[in-house]
């Protein structure tokens, strides 16, 4: 009898830099989110999304791959985001498709695909999750980041703006930032927009020998991009510049009047900025930022957005549809100091710690956790420990009030001990009743 030769099995060889073996990391500018880090942006999210609802807005989730050629149609082949920041893969059907480097594009798009232009207008949608751009790394920055996003799709009124400003400072609110001042500008509409691109170009002309080479490339391909120049050396030609304002017709300045009237009932803070364009392409009149300070007192944008009015038609419609948005970052907002974290509601602290001594209180264990699931009360336990005194060692470790334990005498008789970890009390309570008594315990 010949003996069958066992299959061979490929072992997972760790990742090697020249002739040092390392273990597998993640990529540059992404990480993990576990625990408390975790908890705190679900706890914003959670807050978030609940403000949202009870202004009338409704959750929509878009898929984190589209095709590449929205994102070109949206956001601009001349923007740094595409030029230089988008994640694009090719199919083996042959499908390019991009990791989404912003919300808004594809609510647009969701809005046309599911035939949400034949719903009462205007429709407010809000989103959370993970977006995507090959950015230089840094604090609070992130080539894989998190966004709260507003849209408000079908109309052309300014209160829209307001109202997404509005929502905005009331999320920042809710952890403890108050020290919140909107940076605001208007582009104008098309008309207004081309006006004012003109006059920047003569301007510029005359300065391209003193810029750095960014902006040289932008004369060419983008100007307004040019006041999104953060070049030291560029800032006073920069704040020379002509201003947008300057350029508005009488209907883009009646929008903006009203919409600064509107911030002003509302006890908002805002700073007009001259030079605020943002980096993409689908912005129409109004444009914004939300400005805090850090611990060092150095500005931080945690969030922006404006009115883009053009982005239907960009993106392949037959007609204009009027909107306006915006995004909370959230990986900037958590990071700063002051903020309160919020933990999520579905995740409190354990109040018991789930002692098991005994293979017989382990096969009962998950019959005893069921029950504590179904009456609400939060539990930790430590699966691999046998011994009592680890286990209590743990407890306190974390601070549990409680802790239940349940050996091979209180399996057999349908009961567990449940002690008290700070006064060292203890009782014993039949399992069918323990939710109950524990219900009732401070």
């Amino acid at each position: 009898m010949i003996a069958k030769k066992k299959p061979m099995i490929k072992e997972t060889k760790p990742q090697t830099v020249g002739t040092k073996t390392e273990l597998p990391h993640a990529p540059k500018g992404m990480r993990d989110l576990w625990a408390n880090n975790y908890f705190a942006y679900q706890g914003f999210t959670e807050r978030a999304a609940e403000i949202a609802l009870y202004y009338g807005f409704t959750p929509i989730e878009t898929p984190i791959l589209e095709f590449e050629d929205l994102f070109l149609s949206a956001v601009g082949e001349a923007t740094d985001i595409v030029q230089k920041e988008i994640y694009t893969l090719k199919t083996k059907g042959g499908d390019r498709l991009a990791l989404r480097p912003e919300g808004t594009a594809s609510v647009m798009r969701a809005y046309f695909e599911n035939g949400f232009s034949a719903e009462p207008q205007p429709v407010m949608l809000y989103y959370h999750g993970p977006f995507f751009r090959h950015d230089n790394p840094q604090k609070g920055r992130y080539r894989q980041f998190y966004q709260f996003g507003l849209e408000i799709i079908g109309t052309n009124k300014s209160i829209a703006e307001a109202t997404v400003i509005k929502m905005f400072s009331l999320m920042a609110a809710e952890v403890g930032l108050t020290s919140l001042v909107v940076k605001i500008n208007s582009l104008g509409d098309k008309e207004c927009r081309q006006i004012y691109r003109r006059e920047l170009i003569n301007y510029y002309k005359k300065h391209l020998k003193e810029v750095c080479e960014d902006c040289r490339e932008r004369f060419k391909t983008n100007p307004l991009r040019l006041l999104d120049c953060k070049d030291p050396k560029c800032a006073p030609i920069k704040t020379a510049a002509p201003q947008a304002v300057s350029y508005l017709c009488p209907a883009c300045k009646s929008h903006f009047k009203e919409v600064l009237e509107y911030l002003e009932a509302l006890g908002i803070t805002y700073e007009l900025d001259n030079t605020l364009v943002r980096g993409l392409d689908y912005y129409s009149r109004t444009v914004f930022e939300l400005a805090t300070t850090d611990e060092a007192g150095a500005e931080v944008i945690i969030g922006g957005g404006g009115r883009y009015d053009y982005l239907a038609k960009a993106i392949g419609s037959r007609r204009e549809v009027p909107a306006a948005g915006g995004a909370l970052g959230l990986d900037r907002l958590l990071a700063l100091p002051q903020i309160e974290k919020l933990n999520p509601r579905i995740v409190k602290k354990p109040k018991v710690f789930f002692i098991q001594l005994s293979f017989e209180a382990k096969l009962k264990s998950l019959a005893v956790i069921e029950i504590l699931r179904k009456a609400k009360i939060p539990l930790a336990q430590s699966l691999p420990k046998d011994s009592l005194g680890a286990q209590l060692a743990i407890a306190e470790k974390m601070q549990v009030p409680y802790a239940i334990i349940l050996g091979q005498k209180e399996a057999i008789e349908e009961s567990v001990i449940v002690r008290n970890m700070l006064t060292r009390s203890q009782d014993t309570v039949k399992i069918n009743k323990l939710g109950e008594y524990l219900k009732n315990l401070k």
